[in-house]
C-alpha cells in the first residue's frame, strides 16, 4: 500500500505539498504573494549602447568630437571627444516615454514598461559584468538568477525544466557558469538550449529514443532508480547523485511534453509571421508556448555569436542587432497582454552594462583604425522591465547629461535582484542557502528594493 501511494506522487506531481520530499522541483509557496510567477530574462550580450536605445542625450550633439566634462571616469580602453547618436528618439504612449527608433515596435509598450536608466555595475568588463547581472557576483562561480527562482518557488509543470537558457550558437563568454546552479543542487542549473537548430529532435538532443519504448525505458530507469538510492544511502543523500537522478526522470517526462512545446510549427502562420523570421523572434515564440506551459523562468540570450560589443561601426550593428530582436519582442509582449499572461510574468530586459558616450580610439588590435564605435561603460546603462506587476510608463532614475554615469537614483545590479525577488514573492534577505558554513543569497550582503518601480 505504502509502496503504491509513492507511486502515485511521482504521476500527481502537484497534488501534494508534501511532494518536495519526492521532486525538488515541485511547485511551492513564496514567502509573501507574489506579483509574478514566471521571469523572462532578455539579454542583450555584449552591452547594448543605452544612448542610442532608450536613453537619449541630446547634449552630445554639442559636444560632438569634444571631451566631455567627466575626466574622473576612466574608461576601459582610451576614448575621445563626444559621439552623438544617429537614431532619432521620439516619445510613445500615454506616458510619453522617449525611446529610439532601433526599438519602435517595442515602443509600442511604453506604458508596460518600467525604463530604469540608472544602472550601474562594478567593472567594464564582460566576464565580470556577466556574472555579476546573471549571478550577483562577479569574480566567483556563483548560483544564477533563474537558479535561485526555481529553488525558492520550484515550477508548475514537471515535464518541462523549471529553468531553460536558449542561446543561439553555442555558449556565451563565461559560458554555462551564466546559468549554473553553483552550489544548489544541481536539478535547479539551466537546461541549454542552442536555438540555431529548428527541428525539434537536433533542438533538443535525444528528445526521443527511436529503439525502445517508453513503457521499457519506464522499466529501465526504475531499476536504475533503484540502485540509484542504494548507492545514495551511503553517501548521506549526496546533492549530486540527486541531480542526477531528476535529470534522469525529466529527460523521460520530457519525451511526453518537449517536442509539443518547442515545435514553432503548431503556432498558425500569422503568429509567426508576426513574431518574425530571425533566430530571436523564434526563441521568443518558444518563450511564450513555454511560459503558457508553466515553466519558471528562461532566459534568451540575444548577439552570443555576434554580440552588442560594437567598439565600431555601432551604428551598423547596432541596426542589425535590434533588427533582429525588435519585432519578436513586440509580438511577446503582445501575445502575453492578450492572453492574461503578462501580469505574471516578469520580462527583464538588458545586457550586461552599456556603452560610453565617447567615441572609442584605435588601439593595436581593436577598431580597424575607426572612430565610430563606443567602449564598455558600467558606470552607467539602462534596463527596462514590463509585466510582473511593474509601474508601468514610467522612467526611473537618470544619467548625467552626457549618459556617462548614473547620477539620479541610483541602482545596482544587486538592487534590480532584489526588487525582481521581491516581485516574485520573496525577501531577498530570507532566500538563502547554507553553504561553506554560512547563508549565502543571490544579493550577498547588499541590495534594496526598489519600491518606486513597483506598481
Amino acid at each position: 500500500m505504502g509502496l503504491g501511494a509513492y507511486g502515485l506522487l511521482s504521476v500527481l506531481p502537484t497534488a501534494s505539498s508534501t511532494l518536495t520530499e519526492v521532486s525538488p522541483l515541485a511547485s511551492r509557496e513564496p514567502h509573501f504573494p507574489a506579483k509574478a510567477k514566471h521571469l523572462v530574462h532578455i539579454f542583450l550580450n555584449g552591452g547594448c549602447s543605452h544612448v542610442d536605445t532608450f536613453d537619449p542625450k541630446p547634449s552630445l550633439a554639442k559636444y560632438e568630437g569634444k571631451i566631455l566634462p567627466t575626466e574622473s571616469l576612466k574608461t576601459e580602453r582610451p576614448t575621445g571627444g563626444g559621439l552623438p547618436s544617429v537614431f532619432e528618439f521620439k516619445r510613445y504612449g500615454e506616458s510619453g516615454i522617449e525611446i529610439s527608433e532601433l526599438f519602435k515596435e517595442t515602443a509600442r509598450h511604453a506604458d508596460e514598461m518600467c525604463v530604469v536608466r540608472s544602472m550601474h555595475a562594478d567593472v567594464p568588463n564582460h566576464e565580470p559584468s556577466l556574472l555579476l547581472m546573471n549571478t550577483g557576483e562577479s569574480r566567483l562561480v556563483r548560483p544564477s538568477v533563474g537558479s535561485w527562482v526555481t529553488y525558492g518557488l520550484g515550477t508548475d509543470n514537471q515535464n518541462l525544466p523549471g529553468f531553460i537558457a536558449m542561446c543561439p550558437g553555442g555558449y556565451p563568454i563565461q559560458e554555462s557558469a551564466n546559468w549554473t546552479s553553483g552550489f544548489l543542487p544541481g536539478v535547479y542549473q539551466g537546461t541549454y538550449i542552442d536555438t540555431n537548430n529548428t527541428q525539434v529532435d537536433k533542438l533538443i538532443e535525444h528528445v526521443r529514443n527511436d529503439t525502445i519504448s517508453l513503457r521499457d525505458q519506464r522499466r529501465q530507469l526504475d531499476l536504475l532508480e533503484e540502485l540509484n538510492a542504494l548507492h545514495q544511502e551511503t553517501r548521506a543523500k549526496d546533492a549530486e547523485i540527486e541531480a542526477r537522478i531528476q535529470s534522469f526522470e525529466l529527460a523521460y517526462r520530457m519525451q511526453l511534453e518537449a517536442t509539443d512545446a518547442f515545435d514553432i510549427g503548431r503556432e498558425p502562420e500569422s503568429v509567426r509571421e508576426r513574431y518574425g523570421s530571425s533566430v530571436q523572434s523564434r526563441q521568443l515564440l518558444i518563450a511564450r508556448r513555454l511560459i503558457e506551459r508553466g515553466v519558471r523562468c528562461i532566459q534568451l540570450w540575444h548577439g552570443a555569436g555576434q554580440p552588442w560589443d560594437n567598439h565600431d561601426d555601432l551604428a551598423e550593428g547596432h541596426k542589425r542587432l535590434a533588427g533582429q530582436c525588435d519585432r519578436g519582442i513586440a509580438a511577446f509582449l503582445d501575445d502575453l497582454k492578450e492572453r492574461g499572461l503578462l501580469e505574471e510574468t516578469l520580462v527583464l530586459c538588458c545586457g550586461e552594462f552599456g556603452r560610453t558616450p565617447t567615441v572609442e580610439l584605435p588601439t593595436p588590435g581593436m577598431n580597424e583604425g575607426k572612430q565610430n564605435g563606443r567602449d564598455h561603460n558600467h558606470y552607467g546603462f539602462t534596463a527596462w522591465l514590463a509585466g510582473g506587476g511593474v509601474k508601468g510608463g514610467t522612467v526611473y532614475g537618470s544619467t548625467d547629461e552626457f549618459g556617462f554615469q548614473a547620477v539620479e537614483k541610483k541602482v545596482h545590479v544587486h538592487d534590480l535582484h532584489a526588487t525582481m525577488l521581491h516581485l516574485l514573492g520573496f525577501d531577498h534577505e530570507r532566500l538563502t542557502y547554507r553553504h561553506a558554513g554560512r547563508d549565502f543569497r543571490l544579493t550577498d550582503v547588499y541590495g534594496r528594493v526598489i519600491h518606486d518601480l513597483i506598481a
